[in-house]
């Protein structure tokens, strides 16, 4: 199978912006609130539909069931695409969200599943913040206290970040972007959030967004606390740097700088490649396809020949999920 590319699904949500257009390249047309890029997604309706080659035109989910062994190879087991790729634009705040695990995410839909998801900072405002995770020592009784004197910012972990950080969130985690972050977030497939608190804001009706507080109480993991910045593990040093930035059960996340030539050995897995910063060519096999910023690529398990030619210092990251 040649390596595959997708039209992006753009979400129109109130704390978007036009950066998804002016920093990564994406058509959003006179949008002022496009939010998110769903880059690869399996999803319900939500199908990206490939944009190339011989494939051209399938939506992801109809590829895992009609190609499963080519693109899932020795991890031919789910009948979905396990990962969830996107951008966003954070040009306004977003909620305090949590998300479920697996099994409690099953409970509240049989369709869906949990979501632990990381991010990585492209670009940031000066003194733009994440919050991630409840302060040390806050409990269900000190939160519902905060919730009910709208204090609830007093409660989370704050932390400014800067272009290049990597926060990784597991389900259970309180957390909210902050204003004027571009980001890249690898996650489960899933689209199940709980809304905690929303700053106090309304809707385009002129009315407060729904909350889903008893929801959220029931998915907050209140032992974890803090949450920080990951620090990277060095895999490899030279003109072809490979930093891993997360290994989860979920997935592993790479970084790879890329100042000339280099090539990926080959696996017996799918991979996710998103080009954060230069530009390049990606060849498998007889098969190219053009490097940008923004650019997304998905290398089935059969892509057993991936060479990368940076025609600017690139910077990819590259997320898989582990063997079992």
């Amino acid at each position: 199978m040649e390596p595959l590319t997708f039209r992006p699904i753009i979400k129109r949500i109130r704390w978007g912006g036009t950066r998804l257009a002016s920093v990564l390249g994406k058509e959003i047309g006179d949008a002022t609130d496009a939010a998110e890029s769903w880059e690869i997604a399996d999803h319900g309706d939500d199908q990206t539909i490939v944009d190339r080659g011989s494939l051209e035109g399938q939506p992801l989910g109809e590829l895992v069931r009609s190609h499963k062994d080519e693109l899932f190879g020795l991890q031919n087991s789910s009948d979905q695409f396990p990962l969830l790729i996107k951008f966003l634009d954070a040009n306004d705040r977003l909620s305090v969200q949590v998300h479920p695990y697996d099994e409690l995410a099953r409970k509240f839909d049989p369709q869906e599943n949990g979501k632990t998801e990381a991010w990585v900072i492209l670009s940031a405002d000066p003194g733009s913040k994440l919050f991630i995770g409840l302060k040390q020592g806050v409990g269900p009784e000190e939160l519902r206290a905060a919730l009910d004197a709208t204090t609830v910012e007093d409660c989370l972990h704050t932390v400014e970040v800067k272009r290049g950080d990597c926060v990784f969130v597991p389900a259970g985690t309180v957390h909210a972007i902050g204003e004027g972050i571009v980001l890249a977030e690898i996650q489960q497939m899933s689209d199940l959030t709980f809304r905690l608190y929303d700053w106090g804001r309304v809707g385009a009706d002129g009315k407060p967004r729904q909350l889903h507080i008893e929801e959220s109480f029931q998915c907050i993991d209140f032992d974890r606390g803090p949450v920080n910045p990951v620090a990277p593990t060095v895999i490899e040093e030279g003109p072809h740097r490979i930093e891993e930035l997360v290994r989860s059960d979920y997935f592993v996340i790479r970084r790879h700088t890329i100042a000339a030539g280099s090539t990926l050995d080959a696996v017996a897995h799918f991979r996710v490649l998103l080009t954060i910063e230069g530009a390049g060519q990606l060849t498998v096999n007889e098969s190219e396809v053009p490097l940008e910023l923004g650019r997304t690529v998905l290398l089935p398990a059969t892509a057993d020949s991936v060479s990368i030619k940076a025609t600017e210092p690139l910077t990819l990251l590259e997320a898989y999920v582990p063997q079992a």
